[in-house]
């Protein structure tokens, strides 16, 4: 009899709402609640009556118990993600929308949404990116600065301020760049030579120059020479020479037993050589590093290699 009721004070709350009366909509739909609180409709309307009225903490409490309520119902996903955008959480609500897509992938609002998600995202980034590079500029850290704002150019290439930043900024870098390299030894000129054309995507130059520096280089587990095997080892892997890759991530940890990055690179080049073992070895090395230390994006990356391998490894056992 209750979930009759319940029906009953939800049709006087539509009434309600398409009049525009969403205070008196708010109080039918939490009576129904009240009578059953299974219906996830209630929910969902009462939802929509507090964005209404820009009530978004309320918006998003009741979208997301449209989610307890049934995880399939996709507009309960929009419904929180609407309350969270509009309270500035723009990564909750982005988060909210991908799952809600992982139902209904063809989703006209939540597609809607999350294209207003990006670009928002995009210009808080820009924003925080200007802000940076403006303090950066007052404590005179040029390099930093020109790298900022060269970041920021990359997300809005079309922003004034950051462009007129860029015009003061440049000269003072190129001239601090110039001086730089000067100063740098004959085999740091090299390794430098190196990473531009690394940066260009000049991957097989890369390697010569990598080469040539290490080949002038005595001492190979200096920082220098280490630093060449790293950007070695990244070219290698671009250009799905493996056995290279291999080589030049051992070579760094052989010195820097913990360095996460070589870790995870040997991991994935051992994976594409079909040496399973090696490379759950070196992911489980990664996992046992502490996350504040190898970084949320690698750390997450092992962890998913980790369920993959483990899955290949008992697959080739059973076959």
């Amino acid at each position: 009899m209750s979930k009759a009721q319940a029906q009953v004070k939800k049709n006087e709350g539509n009434a309600f709402f398409k009049n525009k009366q969403y205070k008196e909509a708010i109080a039918k739909y939490s009576e129904a609640i009240d009578l059953d609180n299974s219906d996830v409709t209630f929910y969902s309307n009462r939802s929509a009556c507090y964005a209404a009225l820009e009530q978004w903490e309320n918006a998003a409490e009741d979208g997301r118990q449209c989610i307890i309520a049934n995880k399939n119902f996709v507009k309960g996903y929009f419904r929180y993600a609407l309350g969270l955008q509009n309270m500035g959480n723009l990564d909750g609500a982005q988060e909210a929308v991908k799952r809600g897509l992982g139902i209904e992938s063809s989703n006209a609002d939540l597609k809607k949404m999350s294209k207003e998600l990006d670009e928002s995202i995009r210009m808080k980034k820009v924003d925080s990116t200007i802000a940076t590079a403006e303090e950066q500029m007052k404590a005179n850290d040029i390099a930093g600065a020109y790298k900022t704002i060269d970041a920021g150019l990359r997300l809005d290439s079309q922003n004034a301020a950051l462009n007129r930043m860029m015009d003061r900024v440049r000269p003072q870098y190129e001239r601090a760049e110039k001086q730089r390299v000067a100063s740098l030894d004959p085999s740091e000129r090299i390794k430098e030579d190196g990473d531009t054309k690394f940066k260009n995507a000049d991957f097989e130059g890369a390697i010569k120059s990598y080469t040539r520096c290490l080949d002038n280089i005595r001492d190979k587990s200096s920082q220098l020479a280490l630093k060449c095997y790293a950007n070695r080892a990244a070219c290698y892997k671009q250009l799905s020479n493996f056995d290279g890759t291999i080589g030049d991530c051992t070579a760094v940890l052989e010195v820097e037993h913990d360095n996460a990055k070589a870790l995870i690179r040997r991991a994935q080049a051992y994976e594409a050589v079909e040496r399973y073992k090696s490379s759950l070895q070196d992911v489980r090395a990664v996992l046992s590093l502490p996350q504040e230390v190898v970084g949320k994006q690698t750390y997450d990356l092992a962890n998913g290699m980790q369920h993959r391998l483990n899955r290949v490894i008992a697959q080739l056992k059973n076959s």
